[in-house]
């Protein structure tokens, strides 16, 4: 038996190992108090060789604060790991870790310090509150953005933190830190969102204000404004959200071009006569059946809707369906002319279906990937989307432009006139993300 094995029989038990197991760990729970081995011992259990052992020894809330301050320096990440999970770790040693290399680390730090600043008396001058507060800010700042997001997500629905660091987080420019508070910190009022909206966030950050709970008027004419698919989606099928009439008009008017828009608009209570005859214009005719069951249409009313959906079947020409364009996205790369060229002209053409089948052909991407790309009018996953394509940067310019509808003040542009802006590992990322 291992020195350290037998430290681990002695400090667990017989068996020399925990009762349990918990989350992302291979060690069991702390030790009993009455357990707690002397000072002197302690502190040489710190400094043991088996990495093991001190991991044990790490995850103690019961042990004293300068040997838990002393193991977060420790060699081994996995240690320090303990540590930053520990609540009864040091504010100083939190300090220590909050600017630690290992990116799981900080992570762990996070998570903690997000669950226990809530806890902390706001009113209480105390030192064991600044010093979380300054840990606090420091992972607001992190530079990895899971950090950042692991910190939004524990603190998304507390009141009992700095609005500062809210408001830092909500105006992230990764959707995937600021999304969370968006959608649900009660420390954001009307000014803050109609702020953050007007500084052209997109993607799923608008989606998080889009869901919050009772959307004031004011803030769903500034969304609607914006004309973001996914979160005027979203805010459509947000029962709680205060949508004007007139606002309603507004997305009715671009709706018919929207297919995600459909049916939340069909499911949206109270729509005025007026709005439903318009809907049932564009709408599938399922859709014109749900919009008169869900608005109690009169007989007649309906009947005369469904022989408006047929006639304008009947005098519709017939489009390029999926089938066409996958067979044509076949025979282009077969040929190898499934290229830049191709892909502008179908985009100056219209070709939307062929278009988003052809990126995803050549970026070996699933197709409903591609779309959740091109609907969340993120220009940085656009444009990861034409690199991962191995299309040109001018290329990106057009699918942001024509094809995702980006405002052309959120595009983004070449470097240098011809290069990509981003890094391959931030664009690698972007994919990753919208893959996930």
């Amino acid at each position: 038996m291992t020195a350290g094995r037998g430290i681990l029989e002695r400090l667990f038990g017989a068996r020399g190992e925990p009762d349990t197991e918990p989350a992302g760990h291979d060690l069991g729970p702390v030790l009993l108090p009455d357990e707690t081995p002397d000072y002197v011992e302690t502190r040489e259990l710190a400094r043991h060789a088996d990495p093991d052992v001190r991991r044990a020894l790490a995850r103690r809330e019961d042990v004293r604060p300068e040997i838990l301050y002393f193991m977060a320096e420790d060699k081994v990440a996995a240690v320090r790991r303990e540590i930053a999970a520990n609540r009864a770790t040091p504010g100083h040693a939190d300090l220590v870790l909050a600017r630690d290399d290992d990116d799981e680390v900080r992570c762990d730090l996070a998570r903690k310090i997000g669950r226990l600043l809530p806890d902390l008396d706001p009113d209480e001058a105390s030192r064991v509150r600044e010093l979380a507060l300054e840990t606090l800010e420091i992972l607001a700042l992190d530079q990895l953005p899971r950090v950042r997001a692991v910190l939004a997500e524990e603190l998304k629905q507390t009141s009992r933190v700095p609005k500062a660091t809210v408001l830092l987080l909500a105006h992230d420019v990764e959707a995937i830190v600021a999304a969370p508070v968006l959608e649900y910190s009660p420390l954001l009022n009307d000014d803050d969102l109609l702020e953050i909206i007007a500084t052209g966030c997109v993607g799923s950050a608008l989606s998080g204000i889009a869901r919050r709970h009772g959307v004031t008027p004011p803030v769903a004419d500034a969304l609607v404004a914006t004309l973001d698919v996914p979160a005027v989606a979203a805010l459509l099928a947000n029962k709680s959200a205060q949508i004007r009439e007139e606002t309603l008009d507004a997305i009715i008017e671009h709706a018919e071009t929207v297919e995600r828009w459909h049916e939340p608009l069909v499911l949206r209570a109270e729509l005025s006569l007026r709005a439903i005859r318009r809907i049932s214009q564009f709408v599938a005719a399922s859709l014109v059946d749900r919009l008169a069951e869900r608005h109690g249409l009169e007989d007649d009313l309906a009947e005369e809707l469904r022989r408006g959906v047929r006639r304008r079947l009947d005098a519709e020409p017939a489009g390029e369906d999926g089938a066409a364009a996958a067979a044509r996205v076949a025979e282009l790369k077969a040929g190898g002319q499934l290229d830049d060229d191709a892909i502008a002209d179908a985009i100056e053409r219209g070709e939307r279906t062929f278009v988003l089948m052809a990126l995803a052909e050549l970026a070996a991407l699933p197709l409903p990937v591609v779309r959740r790309i091109v609907e969340a009018k993120s220009a940085k996953g656009v444009t990861a989307l034409t690199w991962k394509a191995g299309l040109a940067m001018r290329t990106a310019m057009r699918l942001q432009l024509r094809v995702a509808a980006i405002a052309p003040r959120a595009v983004l542009n070449a470097r240098h006139g011809i290069d990509y802006p981003l890094s391959p590992a931030e664009m690698a990322w972007q994919i990753d993300y919208f893959s996930s």
